[in-house]
């Protein structure tokens, strides 16, 4: 699917691949999400694993990425969302979770997000909830 963004801007949406997988760990390294980073072969099964998996590319590089899962009912997801930083305020944030959300429209989307990333959901009308987080180790 092909959007254009408020600066004018074509942008391509597509199913990931999984040769898009070495692109996506250099973002999320960039981003310095050294979890996924570290556990690369849990975080490449994760993105095989997911439903919604979605890559965002211009002239064929990837600028942006969604990865999620969802019971197609009720509940859709979201894993992760990255913008690249120079393609961020463009609408792609707002494009990948509309277009996610059109797939699945019987669900309520769920996420958890960082404090710097809080006034960005709150400015799309999402709403914060309250939950909790273990790992088997702790």
């Amino acid at each position: 699917m092909q959007i254009t963004l408020k600066n004018g801007q074509s942008v391509t949406f597509r199913k990931y691949d999984d040769r898009d997988f070495i692109d996506i760990q250099q973002m999320n390294h960039r981003e310095g999400w050294n979890n996924l980073v570290e556990r690369g072969e849990e975080t490449k099964a994760s993105w095989k694993n997911s439903n919604i998996a979605y890559v965002v590319t211009v002239d064929e590089n990837i600028i942006a990425y969604i990865r999620g899962l969802t019971d197609e009912q009720i509940t859709l997801y979201i894993c992760e969302l990255l913008i690249q930083e120079e393609f961020r305020s463009y609408g792609i944030g707002r494009e990948l979770l509309e277009y996610v959300h059109r797939l699945y429209p019987k669900t309520r989307i769920e996420m958890l997000a960082s404090s710097s990333s809080q006034t960005y959901y709150e400015h799309l009308g999402y709403r914060s909830f309250y939950g909790y987080r273990k790992t088997i180790d702790e």
